[in-house]
């Protein structure tokens, strides 16, 4: 029995012996696993790449094995950093920043360096300063402002140079109008920044002008008053002559001018905008005075037609007014009304504006009395004017010595057995006239009587 218990205890010592290498061996083994290699791996950015004053350096950390972190940041703020991910660093000053990041871990340690270069705060700026006025040629002034660059391109579109690489380039000019880019880029080591201006050119100065006769005086006879009508392009200043003439302002922009009696004249105007002076001169012909105007080619309606085509005119006005236009202002200028009682015209007459109420129309507001003549064949009056008398006309002496007095057969209606056919009045300002009926032109409602008329002019 003592034998075998003691072959016991040996089997089991040896086992043990046998056993603790190999559990040393697992121990070794596991612990050889879990030593790792730390790899740095850093990348870092800015907005728009740009590491211009102030740089905003944004660091993103992908750094594997290790478990602390120590970061420097030469010119940096914050100037350190123990978190993984630094985040946003800013660099205030120009020049190369030296980062470090020493990564560890409970036996290994690793450190890394970048060099980070900050540039000079970069602005692109210049004024551009137009010499004088935008009129063509335009000269410009540049002044270059720009911050942080020592490379510069210019490109003047259209312009005279072209293009530039001075820093302050030279004053350019721009014929061709409309808007012209100038625009600057210049280079950094963090790439090309740009600005652009516009320049508008106007048109070159070009003097121009119409004489327009007052409505009064469209027959340019004297005495007329006309408008200078300035056309001229890029002007500034003007200065108006004319010998014989009296102009309201020799130096408004579109004065009056009169002329007492007939001629030739010469009008001149001398513009000017500062850079260029134009002068330009243009006739104009006024002819003698007939005291006669001639209305052509009037159409009257008769009494249905008063609201389509019209039977009031006006020789002042040289106007015809429909029933239902507003009359109460020029109800005081309609001097000659015709009535016209069908589309047959077996009943026309020539009526005095103050009574058209008794013809079936609506009152005249401020109606003068005109007195007519239809039918000289019947007026016993001792007044004779005919065709030939009418068209033969240049002037009013013919009127002059007219004695207008209708009587009652005078004022009596008419057909259109006779034509053409004259009928003399005269107004309630002294002003006599001739009318010519030429023509009757049947339109069921819409018929008109088609005339011409002849009247002093005062």
């Amino acid at each position: 029995m003592k034998i075998k218990k003691q072959e016991l205890m040996r089997q089991y010592f040896t086992s043990k012996i046998l056993f603790l290498p190999f559990t040393f061996l697992i121990l070794t083994a596991c612990q050889k696993e879990q030593v790792s290699e730390i790899n740095i791996d850093v990348t870092y950015t800015t907005a728009d790449s740009n590491f211009s004053i102030p740089a905003k350096v944004k660091f993103i950390n992908n750094t594997t094995g290790a478990t602390k972190y120590e970061w420097t940041f030469e010119g940096g703020e914050p100037a350190a950093s123990t978190k993984k991910d630094p985040g946003v660093i800013t660099f205030h000053t120009k020049g190369v920043h030296k980062v470090t990041l020493t990564a560890s871990d409970r036996d290994n340690k690793k450190v890394k360096e970048w060099m980070i270069t900050v540039d000079s705060a970069i602005k692109v700026n210049f004024d551009t300063a137009v010499i004088l006025n935008n009129y063509s040629p335009v000269t410009v002034h540049v002044t270059n402002k720009t911050l942080g660059c020592t490379s510069y391109t210019w490109t003047f579109e259209g312009g005279t140079p072209a293009n530039s690489t001075l820093q302050n380039p030279p004053d350019v000019t721009f014929t061709t109008v409309g808007n012209h880019k100038i625009t600057l880029t210049v280079n950094s080591a963090i790439g090309k920044f740009t600005a652009t201006k516009t320049i508008t050119v106007l048109p070159a100065l070009q003097a121009d002008f119409n004489i327009l006769p007052s409505f009064e005086d469209e027959d340019y006879e004297a005495s007329l008053t006309a408008t200078l009508e300035n056309k001229t392009i890029s002007g500034v200043n003007y200065t108006w002559s004319c010998t014989g003439a009296t102009i309201s302002n020799v130096n408004a922009q579109s004065p009056t001018i009169y002329f007492t009696t007939e001629g030739t004249y010469n009008v001149t105007l001398k513009a000017e905008n500062g850079k260029d002076t134009k002068t330009i001169t243009k006739p104009i012909i006024v002819k003698p005075n007939t005291n006669l105007r001639t209305h052509k080619d009037i159409k009257l309606g008769i009494n249905p037609a008063r609201s389509t085509i019209g039977s009031f005119y006006s020789t002042k006005l040289r106007k015809i007014f429909k029933q239902g236009d507003n009359i109460d202002t020029a109800g005081k200028w309609i001097d000659i009304v015709y009535f016209g009682l069908n589309k047959n015209f077996t009943y026309n007459k020539f009526i005095s504006p103050d009574s058209v109420s008794g013809y079936n129309f609506n009152a005249i507001p401020l109606a003068s009395a005109t007195k007519f003549i239809n039918s000289q064949e019947l007026c016993g009056c001792g007044v004779s004017f005919t065709i030939t008398d009418f068209d033969n006309m240049v002037n009013d002496m013919p009127l002059r010595s007219l004695t207008i007095n209708p009587t009652a057969s005078g004022w009596k209606q008419f057909t259109n057995a006779v034509i053409p056919r004259i009928i003399l009045f005269q107004t309630k300002d002294g002003r006599k006239g001739a009318i010519k009926v030429k023509q009757f032109v049947p339109d069921e409602n819409n018929s008109y009587i088609i005339v011409d008329i002849k009247i002093q002019k005062e």
